[in-house]
């Protein structure tokens, strides 16, 4: 599975952000995204060979066997049987995009992104483009062209031109660049962005400026904002997505102990806690205030179903959150999902007795502290590893 903890941010597909620019002028190479295997029929009119693109939010697709040229009608039908449906790093791929071909000349590097030293926004250029900017500022520091962007002032058209110039683009080739940029800078702005890049962005043989690959990242508490962007376009995996139906803050992390708290300042203690003992956090799921029996069943199944868990520590501080809720939403996940893990609970506060009650009926002892049922769950661990 993979860790995209900084979930203030999610990461749109390629496609979405492609949209989002070309909305704005940037030019993108002809394409259709399709979401079943019998919509290639609407490849027929492209001319071929196309790229099929599957639509995942992580770099090094092409290395994975996530990028094919396809030359026929029926090599699209084959990649889009090969790709849909398929789940890599733990996300479904629910979208493929074909595109046809551009003729290359050169390939730039170009992006916005947010500079919170300065409160403001930098733009990051250079000259080599297709290559990730962490690799050209590693190996030739001195190609990376920054323009710092005052918010008040916002970008004006001649600090594009600077750039321009200095990528050694001339005439129509600069203009253009000057549109795409200031695009770039109009989606970064209006759509509450982190970074909006293009990489590369291709200047081709009949001397187009086209945005062959694009990142987009947005603030995820201003989705709403967004009606345009559906969480289908994101970085979601199938857990997070099916955590938001119940109004629950998941992310998912890199390690084995499953965690379950109410208030996101209570879950990141808990994570510490966690840590603390020398175990790695599973997750981030906040249950957040007054959550309903419904909530927490379906969390705890997120947590109970999720392979890498051994064992699961929930560490509830009930005001509005009352504990007889969530008793009997653990008590209801666990007549759904039959499971040998080990749960750990901490539960104070409101309706503690009748939680506490619940719970002894099924068995499932509670602690007085977080640390008590941290001690105790990390010892289940010791005794696991034999």
């Amino acid at each position: 599975m993979q860790s995209h903890f900084n979930k203030y941010f999610v990461r749109l597909l390629e496609y979405k952000g492609k949209e989002l620019l070309s909305k704005y002028g940037v030019k993108i190479p002809r394409g259709a995204v399709i979401s079943r295997v019998e919509d290639v029929s609407v490849l027929s009119t492209f001319k071929f060979p196309l790229y099929a693109k599957a639509q995942v939010p992580f770099a090094g697709r092409a290395k994975m066997g996530l990028v094919r040229r396809v030359d026929t009608l029926k090599d699209a039908e084959n990649a889009a049987r090969d790709y849909l449906g398929r789940v890599v790093q733990d996300y479904p791929i629910r979208k493929v995009l074909f595109e046809e071909g551009v003729s290359v000349a050169k390939e730039l590097y170009v992006s916005i992104t947010l500079d919170r030293e300065n409160r403001g926004y930098l733009m990051l250029a250079s000259a080599e483009g297709g290559v990730d900017i962490e690799e050209i500022a590693r190996r030739s520091p001195e190609k990376i062209i920054r323009l710092y962007i005052d918010d008040y002032e916002g970008l004006r058209d001649y600090m594009v031109r600077s750039v321009a110039r200095k990528l050694g683009l001339e005439g129509t080739a600069a203009q253009d660049f000057v549109t795409v940029v200031k695009a770039m800078y109009r989606v970064f702005t209006e759509y509450d962005a982190e970074l909006v890049e293009i990489n590369p962005l291709a200047l081709t043989t009949d001397g187009q400026l086209v945005a062959i690959d694009v990142k987009v990242m947005i603030d995820d508490n201003a989705l709403y904002r967004h009606p345009d962007i559906s969480v289908e376009d994101s970085d979601y995996t199938m857990e997070e997505l099916e955590a938001r139906k119940y109004g629950l803050h998941y992310v998912e992390l890199t390690g084995y102990v499953g965690i379950m708290a109410n208030g996101a300042g209570l879950t990141m203690a808990t994570m510490d806690l966690v840590k603390e003992f020398g175990h790695e956090p599973a997750d981030f799921l906040d249950i957040g205030g007054g959550a309903s029996k419904d909530s927490v069943r379906e969390g705890l199944k997120i947590l109970l179903h999720d392979d890498r868990v051994k064992a699961v520590l929930i560490n509830i501080f009930g005001g509005i959150t009352r504990c007889d809720e969530v008793a009997r939403g653990v008590v209801e996940a666990l007549s759904e999902v039959k499971t040998n893990k080990p749960i750990f609970i901490r539960l104070k506060g409101t309706n503690e007795e009748e939680g506490r009650k619940i719970l002894a009926e099924v068995g499932i002892k509670v602690y007085e502290t977080a640390e008590e049922a941290m001690e105790a769950l990390s010892k289940a661990l010791r005794s696991m590893q034999g």
